[in-house]
């Protein structure tokens, strides 16, 4: 089954961003309880929908029920977590994200990924090179494809005065040397409002912004604020059509959002920041450096915030040049 396309324009475009803005409730609830049992009279209370329809509403939206969503997002956390935190046991972990015991959880993870979850931390090296790898490829697909090209930028709605955003590419090359800068820095919070994408990362993303989220900041007087991109998924783990991304933007404290934009907050705390400037299709190696080369020997570890690249919208890319600079910062905790 399909996800329901937003953009259908047989629904009335209030209708569409108000289901926009309810669902996105309830997948932030759900990703902050994969640890508890989860109540489906809750979960309507949260999108403010009927308790008797709900079910079928989000079966509608996303293209899975309830259920298969919930199973999803907690081996998929799972399975991160399994490659990130070698210090967490295998039980640790299954408790951490819902399931009653261990043998539960080897069941449901060997149906989904095909091996056992000490097989998958085993081989967690093996699965990012696979990653790697099939982002490179994909990305040597995309050759001749204008979506493709890094100069196809996101501009502001207003055009003539030049800003632009970036395309998000997810082209992840071999990592090579690198001599990034890190910064073990205190971040404070902040209140962004966002609107998400579902769907394979890449230029996709790119488009987003471009045709959804910058002509809205435009609208409201936004376009020099900060803006925030979060990735919350690994496409080597969640399906590319599932992937979700929120392209955010700092509001103030009295900003109340219009069109499918929701509020949320990014908790402050302690993060490492390092600069970015390069193409925007080679942001996928910085990453791959931080977590599989600077994490490790660190002495520090991701905690339960994402990670999000931060940038100006006025000054991020080089309209010249096409290049792309902006900072990507990790929330981080001792070892």
């Amino acid at each position: 089954m399909a996800p329901t396309d937003p953009s259908d324009p047989s629904l009335p475009r209030i209708h569409r961003a108000e289901y926009a803005r309810r669902m996105n409730r309830v997948l932030d609830y759900i990703d902050q309880h994969l640890d508890t049992a989860l109540d489906l009279a809750q979960l309507a209370d949260v999108a403010n929908f009927s308790r008797f329809h709900f079910h079928r509403v989000f079966a509608a939206w996303m293209g899975e029920t309830l259920g298969d969503y919930a199973r999803r997002r907690r081996l998929e956390s799972a399975a991160f977590h399994l490659s990130c935190k070698p210090e967490a046991s295998v039980l640790e972990i299954a408790l951490a994200t819902g399931f009653g015991s261990g043998e539960a959880f080897a069941r449901a993870f060997k149906v989904r990924f095909g091996c056992t979850p000490s097989a998958w931390r085993a081989g967690a090296a093996q699965h990012r090179a696979e990653q790697m790898a099939a982002a490179r490829e994909r990305h040597a697909n995309r050759h001749g494809n204008p979506d493709s090209n890094p100069d196809q930028v996101l501009r502001n709605a207003s055009q003539a005065d030049g800003r632009a955003f970036t395309d998000h590419g997810d082209s992840q090359q071999a990592h090579g040397e690198r001599n990034m800068e890190v910064r073990i820095i205190d971040l404070p919070e902040v209140r962004v409002a966002y609107q998400r994408h579902i769907g394979p990362y890449g230029p996709a993303i790119g488009t987003f912004w471009r045709e959804a989220v910058a002509p809205w900041m435009h609208a409201n007087g936004l376009s020099e604020r900060t803006c925030y991109g979060i990735g919350h998924d690994a496409p080597g783990i969640t399906p590319p059509d599932k992937c979700r991304y929120d392209a955010c933007v700092a509001v103030p404290e009295a900003f109340q959002p219009g069109g499918q934009a929701s509020i949320a907050v990014l908790p402050g705390g302690r993060y490492a920041v390092a600069p970015f400037c390069g193409a925007p299709a080679t942001i996928g190696e910085a990453w791959m450096w931080l977590t599989r080369e600077w994490l490790p020997s660190s002495g520090m570890q991701c905690d339960e915030r994402p990670c999000f690249e931060r940038f100006s919208a006025v000054s991020a890319l080089d309209q010249r040049t096409g290049v792309l600079t902006c900072e990507l910062c990790i929330p981080v905790r001792a070892l």
